[in-house]
């Protein structure tokens, strides 16, 4: 008897335009049997994904239940000629039927940033830590005062939250107190990334870190980790990009931060519970699919339950992006 052929993975992969700026997600997927992706097409977090945000499936011809289920989203069937590759930097120039740009160009090392640049991202860092240190509240707020983007995003957060009716909060202590000191460092950390003048790869980087974090906290609820794991699964997949960031040995930037060992573990050496989801995500970027099956296989978590938790976190993606652009939700 022959075997069942599988449900197949999903991946969302970022598409820059060729100016740089993201643009598409690619919707991506292993061999298998498509039909078993109609559910997944069909859901309520991938129809609200693709309405707020153009998403494309290259050289695809989409066959019985999927493509009915497909037909009444707004993905867009292309060539892949129209998508180039970078991994090392944006070309000048690409022929002319390209509109996208898939690939690592971003990873490049960062241009030296301006001295105002420098010293706020310097000053997320030193919050971070406090944070992490759980300092006293007013350290913390000290810090807030001397940095005009950092306080003016942090206060903007807490308004769009809906904080009482009518309510506005105008201080840095109400403002720590309401939001909590989990989402202060989960919010402090997105912040690390957010655009900054002049550096072309924040916004594509702040898309990536955004994604394998809310993706690796999902999937850790989904293997029965506990809350405690979740926090630090996503912690781990923001910390996991910062020597990206900041074009230095991950172990260099880490070290003020004293993470503790199982983080230390799962960011430097991808080892433990935590290593084993990031692990994963990485394969899923790369679009190592076989890799990814037998982690699922490994953890006890279905197919199904891997491609939603992508759809959602690329949904959350793009409001941490429009956010720290300061547009309106989409």
């Amino acid at each position: 008897m022959d075997e069942a052929v599988s449900e197949p993975l999903v991946f969302m992969h970022l598409l820059a335009d060729r100016r740089g700026r993201l643009s598409a997600l690619q919707f991506t997927f292993s061999d298998g049997d498509t039909a078993e992706l109609a559910p997944l097409v069909e859901h309520p977090d991938f129809l609200n994904l693709v309405h707020r945000f153009p998403c494309l499936l290259a050289d695809c011809t989409p066959e019985g239940g999927f493509a009915d289920a497909l037909a009444v989203t707004a993905c867009r069937l292309i060539s892949s000629s129209h998508i180039a590759r970078s991994d090392k930097e944006l070309a000048r120039d690409y022929p002319p039927g390209v509109e996208w740009v898939a690939g690592n160009w971003y990873f490049a090392a960062p241009a030296k940033p301006s001295g105002t640049q420098a010293a706020s991202r310097a000053l997320a860092m030193q919050l971070v830590q406090l944070v992490a240190d759980e300092a006293d509240n007013r350290e913390i707020e000290d810090v807030f005062r001397r940095d005009p983007t950092l306080s003016y995003q942090l206060l903007r957060l807490v308004n769009s939250l809906g904080v009482g009716a009518g309510r506005r909060i105008t201080s840095f202590s109400q403002a720590i107190v309401i939001l909590g000191r989990n989402q202060l460092r989960r919010w402090l950390n997105l912040m690390l990334f957010a655009a900054r003048d002049g550096d072309l790869r924040s916004a594509m980087l702040l898309a990536r870190v955004a994604v394998r974090a809310r993706a690796m906290e999902l999937l850790a609820y989904t293997s029965g980790l506990d809350k405690s794991l979740q926090e630090q699964a996503f912690m781990a997949g923001m910390f996991s990009l910062l020597g990206i960031l900041f074009g230095s040995p991950i172990e260099e930037v880490l070290k003020p931060l004293a993470i503790g060992d199982a983080m230390e573990a799962a960011v430097l050496r991808r080892e433990g519970e935590l290593g084993s989801l990031l692990s994963m995500l990485e394969d899923a970027e790369k679009g190592r699919f076989d890799a990814v099956s037998r982690a699922l296989d490994a953890i006890g978590v279905p197919i199904a339950e891997f491609n939603l938790a992508v759809i959602q976190a690329s949904g959350w993606m793009l409001t941490v992006v429009q956010d720290s652009q300061g547009k309106e939700n989409g």
